[in-house]
């Protein structure tokens, strides 16, 4: 099907940092630059126009609080571009849609501001993300690991599964493909590793919660290496050899193999024999130089998730007619943490030494995290983070015109902006924003003390770049798998 391009207001957020829990590494306003990535050969410029979506003026005055600045028309018709894609970078912000982005853009911009990577996409549209049940019935709200098979792999699947339809049989992912037609791959996440997002890429197993040897012999037998599946998510992880993989989850790596070349040695044991260099805090990243087949990059920055960089107050029932407060540092962030953006602009410098180009996706996968947690600052400085790393590539893609970036969430998710005097069964607490007033924020998908679950609504997609415009209108989340691989002419069968 061939997709005409929509001239839709870009709406997918990019929070700034001069908001809350003042940091050194802030990128709109940064005093600390990060080093720039090296360029490759030939640099061909993209003349798209990104947007700039703030408000015109004072939004008490008649057109004030509008954000057209000009006529989009012709700036639309000149971004329209179908040549060839060398490199694509995917940013998925994990339980983030509508919702997450609104309220992260109120309280770091303030309601008529804007994020200057999330918002200044030229072409926006929004996705489906339902998955299955194993018997082919539909199921309105996803996981994240049939959502992340459905792009990385273009195949519906049942919760819970990774790199599987729900008959069971294998799909080849963006990751591996890219690889086997000869890209350079990345895979960076501020998640564990073997979470499910980045772990759709690279591993094909039934259960995503067999992130090593041990669970895998209990939940996943099929797949344990002893009887002759592919291995724990860790274990196929190392197999699929990306060039540059960062995150966490490093304590799954001391687990041990139990069977194959590697047997009664731990995972870190093996990633050392097979070459991986590996670096476990900033200083050491900031080092690395090179990173292909013959020494792929791998960073555990935790031994579970890396922790977020803000925090603030709990929420409980009427939180939000506590008084309000403002988000702060987080005390457990330590200066040698990598930031998202920190790792995604190391992985572009690496990635970009391949000279056919790069596939290279990165996930701020805590803002989900947060979410089912019920706390605001937690996922909005995790938004915060998302926002920032997608500067870096869009910076990148400026200089570099055969970038296309892509930028969605997984599912829809729990939080809401409600009003600041209504009431709620929910869990509230209210935040002081940059327009300096209250904003009460909501979780009430379950119980005070639960989980807060996931929601079925439809999530935003948007684009920078040659071949963006096929990001517009309404899509599935299995759309992306297609538009990525055609986009940098891979053509190969889907099935392994």
């Amino acid at each position: 099907m061939k997709l005409k391009p929509l001239l839709l207001p870009i709406l997918i957020t990019s929070l700034s940092f001069t908001a809350c829990g003042g940091d050194d590494n802030n990128y709109s306003s940064s005093n600390q630059p990060l080093e720039k990535p090296k360029p490759p050969v030939t640099t061909p410029q993209f003349d798209g126009e990104l947007l700039e979506a703030g408000a015109n003026g004072n939004v008490s005055e008649f057109g004030g609080a509008t954000r057209l600045k000009k006529e989009r028309t012709q700036a639309m018709r000149e971004s329209l571009s179908d040549k060839t894609v060398k490199h694509v970078i995917l940013f998925i912000g994990d339980g983030t849609s509508d919702s997450e982005i609104t309220a992260a853009r109120n309280y770091a911009e303030g309601a008529a501001g804007y994020f200057k990577g999330l918002d200044v996409l030229p072409f926006t549209g929004s996705y489906t993300t339902y998955s299955l049940n194993k018997d082919g019935e539909v199921d309105y709200v996803t996981d994240s690991a049939a959502s992340a098979t459905a792009w990385a792999s273009g195949i519906k699947t049942y919760n819970n599964a990774l790199g599987l339809d729900i008959r069971g049989n294998h799909h080849a992912t963006l990751l591996e493909l890219a690889k086997k037609a000869g890209f350079a791959t990345g895979n960076v996440t501020t998640t564990e590793l073997q979470d499910a997002t980045p772990a759709a890429l690279v591993s094909h197993i039934s259960a995503r919660k067999c992130y090593g040897p041990n669970e895998t012999t209990k939940r996943c037998p099929e797949s344990a290496l002893e009887n002759g599946g592919l291995g724990s998510i860790t274990e196929q992880l190392l197999t699929t050899r990306a060039d540059v993989t960062l995150g966490g989850g490093k304590k799954t790596f001391y687990e041990v193999a139990k069977a194959g070349p590697f047997k009664d040695k731990t995972l870190l044991e093996r990633a050392k024999l097979e070459n991986y260099r590996i670096v476990e805090d900033l200083n050491s990243l900031k080092a690395v130089d090179s990173a292909n087949q013959n020494q792929p990059l791998l960073g555990l920055f935790a031994d579970g998730n890396l922790p977020v960089i803000w925090s603030g107050p709990v929420t409980q029932l009427n939180g939000h007619k506590k008084g309000a407060e403002s988000c702060r540092d987080n005390s457990a962030f330590s200066v040698q943490t990598p930031r998202l953006a920190q790792m995604t602009e190391k992985a572009i410098e690496l990635l970009s030494n391949n000279e056919k180009g790069f596939f290279l996706q990165v996930e701020s996968g805590s803002i989900d995290k947060r979410n089912h947690a019920a706390d605001p600052c937690g996922q909005i400085g995790e938004t915060v983070q998302l926002d920032e790393a997608i500067q870096v590539a869009l910076k990148f893609a400026k200089e570099h015109g055969e970038t296309l970036i892509v930028v969605t969430g997984d599912h829809a998710h729990t939080s809401q902006i409600i009003p600041i005097n209504g009431d709620s069964p929910g869990q509230t607490a209210a935040l002081k924003t940059k327009d300096g007033v209250a904003m009460a924020i909501n979780y009430g998908t379950a119980p005070e003390g639960s989980s807060q679950h996931h929601t079925g609504a439809q999530v935003r997609i948007a684009a920078y770049g040659p071949r963006a415009a096929n990001v517009s209108g309404l899509l599935d989340q299995t759309d992306l798998f297609f538009i990525i691989r055609d986009a940098l002419g891979i053509q190969q069968n889907v099935s392994r």
